[in-house]
């Protein structure tokens, strides 16, 4: 049965992103002068984070942008952005207070300037806007061909003035006031990349594509000096603002040069600064600290109080430079995930907050001489981490960590403790003596679930075990080879008691972990892709190279399921806790979630980008992906925690949607929310169970056991509840109005004449005239319909229903109401409805009036009814419970063999 033909994901919707810091965009610096404190600005795509720089924290994070933002700009109050051809501007990092659109092409560049903004599309079209009322009091136009404006500045004391830099090499100096060129500089000879206000007034830092610096009085037209680095064009310049003549300048390699304006030289060299080109670079007004970001994403606080004028690395904020291999949860309370990524880096970034996020390292075949060759010129990195497999148990004594590395046949190990690679590099003999396996690469790896042991998967076929904690050899699968192909998964049951390995063979082996030996072959109909298995319930999901999956159960090794539907290569699978789901991610941007039991699928939603790994959460609440071409970690929540989800089969004529990507930020106001929209859509077609499955199975009621348990000991608990002391009445009570005694509130509104007249002759009043539950109980008889009498007695307490029991026969003799209540329950015997209640309640009626029944013959046929009724009800559920209990007590005290 279909829900709808069209939607989202029913099951998973986007929580947050991990790892982003920085983009291309340069920073901005804000200095708040109330909190005396400064703040840096980044672009994470398309949103912006706001730092401070005391420990460089996430203090806001913005809305969430139709597209990647372009550039940055800052006031004394404001943060504006550029997305595509549209300016945003922003009141306390968060709340948009005005957008300007007028640029027909993408905005690459903006300037505050008092109360005005100016703004540079990739047009070379400059508007300047009012901030405050967003209109537009001038547009200049400028032709690529002859003034491609690449770089904007505002000399110091110069009121109204804007200094252009363009791609052509020149300079020119408007009034934006009059709108009228005030002069135009000589040709550089080299395209302008950057233009800086130096301390000094009159004077400007360019920066240009031809690696120079030049520092030029644009009040003379004279060039002051100039510098040149060789690491290619000026990416940023930066100048101190604290009293020392220093400039700094970027470079594309990552490089930053530090000048001396005074002796004109270079005094210091931060090699290395990032991984990619530095695209922004401030120093903080007044202070010796710079702060620098890059593509590479990070950001990173220097602080210049070395000897030689030079800077050291005071914070950072990093993340993957290239995008993850392998994203796996790590503890048991999925607040940890480590994510190897394609830069060769191990990270493990924290879901509670970023300050537990940690970088446990690069892989290095010698951490030694990469510690003294630096990180860009370091000839002993290993390939990036293509698998890796992590426990917790042991982590604090050993490693826990074993990592695959692309192209080599050795496998790392690493400590989760110490946030370091480990020590050992583990490499079987064979691969080195024997040309044969020469090119032979480790493909997959795991760990035992007591961490003591690891199994390596190898090309070649070879399948080795090896120590965690001494990193000896223990032995190996096969002889010679485990199979006859590439070894695509291994995995270790839960009590270490069975290996499997599944290789491109098209065969799923089978091994006893200790003695090595082969228990059984399964032969599958393509070959193995990758394997996941779920150890508590021993299922394992196979994936194969037919874009389909299969599951099997790793105890009676058979196939038990088949799921088709992907139309590319199936890149990772998980499981949900308790084994019901099976998640599946393929090249086809697509991730589908399978219901085990009946094999149908239950969700398929698709993404931006495909999924290259995936993990779900141990407890079940967050789902971890990896994309391609993205050094992003996304968290996806499972809805069915905390909300009612329709989990009916999707039918074959459904179609997928695009979900939404996870972001940092939040949605823009107004953005249309898809999820009230598919509730909507679905509230006409949920599932109501029925109050009875079937007529022969006994059915519970589904009220507390409070209201049903207690009725045997209610004389006993009101006897121990009963007051020491009678009650005393204070000398002036207040007025309320009486209550009657029911489960709901309702105010007794008799007349006090008729309250004392029943008080007078209580007995002889209840003996003429029924109560309500009576005549409901007399109506139902001749009827025989007892719906009405059930649904009464639902809604009363247990004093309620004692007490009127006691009223069918008040004075102890026999009554046609005794007779009624015990059709009643012989109806709910026959039924086989509210099987918990029945039993109470005629346990209570046989306690009260046993006597009565005991001196009437036709009280004692209805009862003999009812006891034939109850007994063959008995039997049958008698039955059921002691076959299940052998059962369970035959697989506790069973010997398990294999």
């Amino acid at each position: 049965q279909s829900v709808c033909t069209k939607m989202p994901s029913r099951i998973f919707t986007g929580f947050r992103a991990l790892g982003y810091n920085s983009t291309h965009v340069p920073l901005v610096v804000r200095h708040h002068k109330k909190r005396e404190e400064n703040y840096v600005v980044t672009s994470v795509g398309k949103a912006f984070h706001v730092y401070n720089c005391s420990k460089l924290g996430i203090v806001n994070i913005s809305n969430l942008h139709p597209d990647e933002i372009n550039c940055l700009a800052v006031d004394a109050y404001l943060t504006f952005t550029a997305c595509q051809n549209v300016i945003r501007a922003y009141k306390h990092g968060t709340q948009l207070v005005h957008t300007y659109k007028q640029h027909d092409k993408d905005v690459q560049l903006l300037l505050p300037f008092g109360d005005h903004l100016i703004s540079v599309d990739t047009n070379s079209c400059v508007i300047i806007w009012n901030i405050e009322s967003e209109e537009i009091h001038l547009e200049l136009s400028f032709s690529n061909t002859v003034f491609q404006v690449t770089a904007i500045c505002h000399p110091s004391t110069y009121v109204n003035k804007v200094v252009f830099g363009s791609k052509q090499g020149s300079l020119q100096l408007w009034n934006i006031k009059s709108g009228k060129q005030i002069h135009a500089f000589k040709d550089f000879n080299a395209p302008i990349t950057v233009l800086e206000q130096a301390p000094a007034i009159d004077v400007l830092g360019i920066g240009f594509a031809d690696g120079r610096t030049m520092l030029h009085n644009i009040r003379y037209n004279q060039t002051i000096m100039t510098v040149t680095q060789d690491w290619g064009p000026v990416t940023a310049i930066s100048f101190r603002t604290d009293g020392s003549p220093i400039m700094a300048v970027g470079s594309p390699l990552g490089h930053i040069g530090v000048w001396n304006l005074e002796e004109k030289r270079l005094i210091s060299q931060i090699q290395e600064a990032h991984n990619s080109a530095v695209s922004g670079m401030q120093f903080l007004p007044s202070e010796p600290i710079m702060v620098t970001n890059s593509a590479d994403n990070s950001v990173k606080m220097w602080i210049f109080d070395q000897a030689d004028g030079g800077g050291r690395l005071l914070r950072q904020r990093t993340g993957h430079s290239a995008p993850p291999n392998k994203v796996r949860f790590h503890d048991q309370q999925g607040q940890n995930i480590l994510s190897a990524g394609q830069d060769s880096t191990l990270r493990s970034f924290s879901t509670v907050h970023d300050r537990h996020n940690k970088s446990l390292g690069r892989a290095s075949f010698n951490k030694a001489q990469s510690k003294k060759s630096g990180l860009k010129l370091d000839q002993h990195m290993m390939p990036p981490i293509i698998d890796f497999a992590s426990e917790t148990n042991r982590q604090s004594d050993w490693d826990s960590i074993v990592a695959c590395h692309r192209g080599i046949n050795i496998t790392t190990s690493w400590n989760y403790t110490r946030s370091t690679m480990g020590k050992y590099k583990l490499q079987h003999p064979r691969f080195s003596k024997d040309a044969t396996y020469a090119t032979a690469t480790a493909q997959v790896a795991t760990l035992s679930s007591c961490g003591n042991f690891c199994v390596i998967g190898y090309s070649s076929g070879h399948v080795d075990v090896y120590n965690m904690q001494s990193g000896l050899h223990r032995g190996e699968y096969g002889q010679p080879q485990a199979h006859e192909g590439s070894i695509r998964g291994v995995a270790i049951d839960a009590l270490n008691q069975q290996t499997i390995t599944a290789a491109s063979d098209c065969t799923i082996k089978f091994w006893k972990f200790k003695q090595k030996t082969l228990l059984g072959t399964l032969t599958l109909d393509s070959p193995v892709a990758l394997i996941h298995l779920h150890r508590e319930s021993a299922m394992m999901a196979v994936a194969l190279d037919d874009f389909t999956v299969v599951m099997v159960d790793i105890t009676s090794r058979k196939v038990v399921r088949k799921f088709e539907g992907h139309s590319n290569r199936v890149t990772d699978m998980t499981f949900s806790v308790d084994a019901r789901w099976l998640l599946t991610a393929s090249m086809d941007c697509s991730l589908r979630t399978w219901d085990v039991p009946t094999g149908r699928l239950l969700d398929c939603a698709l993404v931006d980008r495909a999924i290259t790994s995936m993990s779900m959460s141990p407890i079940g609440s967050l789902l971890a992906t990896g994309h391609l071409d993205d050094v992003g970690v996304y968290i996806w929540s499972n809805m069915t925690l905390y909300t009612h989800v329709n989990l009916l089969p999707l039918s074959e004529n459904y179609e997928p949607t695009l979900l939404d990507m996870p972001s940092t930020g939040k949605r823009e106001a107004g953005e249309e929310d898809d999820v009230y929209i598919k509730e909507e859509k679905m509230s006409s077609t949920e599932f109501v169970s029925p109050e009875q499955l079937a007529d022969n199975l006994a059915t519970l009621s589904t009220l507390p056991n409070s209201r049903w348990q207690n009725l045997l000991q209610l004389d006993t608990i009101k006897e121990r509840n009963k007051p020491k002391q009678p009650p005393k009445v204070p000398k002036s009570a207040p007025f309320f109005l009486p209550t009657v005694k029911d489960l709901e509130l309702k105010f007794d509104l008799t007349p006090e004449e008729k309250k004392k007249k029943v008080d007078f002759d209580s007995a002889a009043i209840y003996s003429l005239q029924l109560s309500k539950f009576g005549t409901t109980l007399k109506e139902a008889a001749v009827k025989k319909e007892y719906d009405p009498v059930l649904s009464a007695m639902k809604e009363m307490s247990v004093s309620s229903i004692d007490v009127e029991l006691r009223l069918l026969a008040p004075v102890g003799d026999t009554s046609p109401l005794l007779t009624n209540f015990l059709e009643f329950l012989e109806h709910m015997f026959t039924t086989r409805r509210d099987f918990e209640l029945a039993q109470a309640w005629l346990a209570l009626f046989l306690k009260i009036h046993g006597d009565v029944i005991a001196r009437n013959d036709d009280l004692l046929h209805v009862t003999g009814r009812i006891c034939k009724s109850q007994e063959t009800m008995w039997k049958g559920l008698q039955q059921k419970l002691n076959q299940s209990t052998c059962l369970v007590n035959y697989l506790k005290s069973a010997t398990l063999t294999i």
